[in-house]
């Protein structure tokens, strides 16, 4: 992998969570867009041998931005809307299907 396709992985915000290991990687969709599937997969060959699990978020500001990128969002990513900040959107199969009760 070059430098060049290095740095355009980066992603624009980190968190790591200590307790359940997990590594947040934040896409704010208006630096790079979205987390598409070739930016996951470049991703994880990158952070292959972490011990870490990787949670990709593409981050948007409001609804109407995520409909436009909506069809380059990857599988098994997260979406955050700022103005909705309560909820996630989760492109994780069957993983949260059922009922919220």
């Amino acid at each position: 992998m070059t430098l060049y396709t290095m740095i355009n992985c980066l992603m624009w915000f980190f968190l790591y969570n200590r307790d359940k290991n997990w590594f947040y990687l934040i896409e704010a969709v208006t630096t790079h867009g979205p987390m598409s599937h070739k930016r996951v997969i470049e991703i994880n060959e990158m952070l292959k041998d972490s011990p870490v699990k990787l949670i990709f978020v593409s981050a948007f500001p409001d609804f109407k931005t995520f409909i436009k990128y909506a069809p380059e969002i990857a599988w098994e990513t997260k979406v955050w809307l700022a103005d909705n900040p309560e909820h996630m959107i989760h492109f994780n199969g069957d993983k949260f299907l059922g009922s919220v009760r």
